[in-house]
């Protein structure tokens, strides 16, 4: 099995440089299920389309939702129970798990989520 396949909680994330609130991370469920992703806040998919996976890269393309027909490189690695993702949202593959002001990357620490 994909070990990306599942439910994932966000329990800590920033946006060029910038931590995301705690109120939102705890509202947000990610799923990554047979070559598709879909983000729910607050119980409603907000955001779906389709990965790939290849080596420690991850490639999302938007399908419905505010990434629709965009696609957005990534990296990522497991840290025993943590999945931490760094999103390149201006089209270029982050290079190492860090945000920046201004450099458009966002960086995700995830939980799995119980019961998956």
């Amino acid at each position: 099995m994909n070990p990306l396949e599942g439910l994932w909680q966000p329990v800590y994330a920033e946006l060029d440089g910038e931590e995301a609130p705690l109120e939102v991370l705890q509202q947000t469920v990610v799923e990554f299920s047979l070559g598709e992703y879909f983000v729910s806040f607050g119980g409603q998919i907000s955001d779906q389309g389709s990965y790939t996976v290849e080596a420690a890269t991850l490639s999302l393309s938007g399908l419905d939702g505010p990434n629709a027909g965009r696609v957005i490189p990534c990296i990522f690695k497991f840290a025993g129970e943590t999945l931490s993702i760094c999103y390149g949202l201006g089209g270029v593959r982050p290079k190492k798990f860090a945000t920046a002001t201004g450099a458009q990357l966002y960086l995700v620490n995830y939980q799995r989520k119980i019961g998956t």
